[in-house]
């Protein structure tokens, strides 16, 4: 496959001119138009006519070299013609990007382990893997590699379930790894087997606490674990209502009652929050200007 693309985005050898034909042989000896070469040339990727039609309708004014060539980095990848046809559908701006950064993007997913049905999952459920900026992107791998120290493996699959963690900044991102660390008592291995990082955080902390508050979850001491806590993805991937029923044994009225009480327990935490830091910026003001006055009355 990966010769054939290689040999497909060669550029053609340069042909003899012939001659113009004459009146009567115009229609006979005419020479296939540039659509024709785009399609032929895409036939000999892999694309199907009907795949090579669709990819033709996408940025009509682009050149047709700039189509070819992205496609051809996302069948390098691994995927699948009509995949990489979905995705530039979906993402026809990739179409416009420069050779060299969709080059780039391409290797540097590839070192992620993003590549094949991993790189056609992400990519499917987060486009923005192609499109967002390197430095963000680097700033959350760094964050889950070497904060919360999930192994290469486990990275890969993590991005290819929950791609949207790329969007996060690192600070939630490290906040949310935390409370699953030391509040639930969970490990890597299990925070990747439940798909934490597609949970929000508020939905993350509402089942546990209710949970625990009903005597169904315990926060592990350091260095044991509780076997007889529910498994992580039994607490986030049912639906709220399987969860509240299934998990929890309670209603949904229960829970609703729970989750207005939580939030505004929340909100007096804050004001409590608040009105602490007033406290201390009036303490230092005022320990600032005793400060200052004794310095006065020393000069004098």
């Amino acid at each position: 496959m990966a010769g054939r693309l290689l040999r497909a985005l060669r550029p053609s050898a340069p042909r003899a001119l012939l001659p113009a034909p004459g009146p009567r042989s115009r229609h006979r000896c005419g020479t296939a138009g540039p659509e024709e070469g785009e399609a032929a040339e895409l036939l000999a990727m892999g694309f199907s006519r009907a795949q090579a039609r669709r990819l033709r309708l996408l940025q009509p004014g682009l050149e047709p070299q700039r189509r070819a060539e992205a496609a051809a980095q996302l069948l390098l990848l691994g995927l699948s013609a009509e995949a990489a046809l979905e995705l530039l559908e979906r993402s026809p701006r990739l179409l416009r990007m420069a050779t060299a950064r969709l080059k780039e993007r391409a290797e540097y997913l590839r070192r992620l382990g993003l590549e094949g049905a991993r790189l056609q999952s992400a990519a499917g459920r987060c486009p923005e893997v192609w499109t967002l900026p390197r430095r963000r992107m680097e700033a959350v791998v760094r964050m889950l590699r070497e904060r919360c120290l999930f192994t290469a493996e486990q990275l890969a699959e993590l991005l290819r379930s929950c791609p949207d963690v790329l969007l996060e900044e690192p600070d939630r991102v490290q906040h949310h790894f935390q409370y699953a660390y030391f509040r639930m008592g969970v490990r890597q291995k299990e925070m990747v087997k439940a798909r934490l990082f597609c949970t929000p955080f508020a939905e993350l902390r509402n089942r546990h606490i209710f949970l625990e508050r009903r005597g169904i979850y315990r926060t592990p001491h350091k260095g044991q674990s509780q076997s007889d806590n529910p498994a992580l993805r039994d607490v986030l991937r049912p639906t709220e209502g399987d969860f509240v029923a299934g998990i929890a044994r309670a209603s949904a009225e229960e829970y609703e009652v729970f989750k207005r009480l939580l939030a505004r327990e929340e909100e007096e935490e804050e004001e409590e929050e608040m009105e602490d830091e007033e406290e201390e910026e009036e303490e230092e003001g005022s320990a600032a200007l005793h400060a200052e006055g004794d310095d006065r009355d020393w000069h004098r």
